[in-house]
């Protein structure tokens, strides 16, 4: 399965303007919620199943260099991922 482009949809037609996984109305954010708050990416992907693994790792990749890691260690979201 193909990766949608953008990754990542901004409308006011979509949750107000809140980024969402493109082709759902899923937040971005709620997946930041569920990895900071110590979740495994499986809790997540039960939670929202229109997404899939391959997009949800793809947006955290490309949102790493943008958001600081929990707790201050730079592996805590491979590591997660990788749970």
């Amino acid at each position: 399965m193909s990766l949608p482009e953008p990754l990542i949809t901004i409308s006011p037609e979509y949750l107000g303007g809140a980024p969402v996984f493109t082709g759902t109305r899923v937040p971005v954010e709620a997946l930041f919620d569920y990895i900071e708050g110590g979740d495994p990416l499986d809790d997540f992907l039960q939670d929202f199943p229109n997404v899939t693994r391959e997009h949800a790792i793809a947006v955290l990749e490309m949102a790493q260099p943008a958001r600081s890691p929990p707790r201050h260690n730079p592996w805590v979201w491979r590591q997660r991922l990788q749970d």
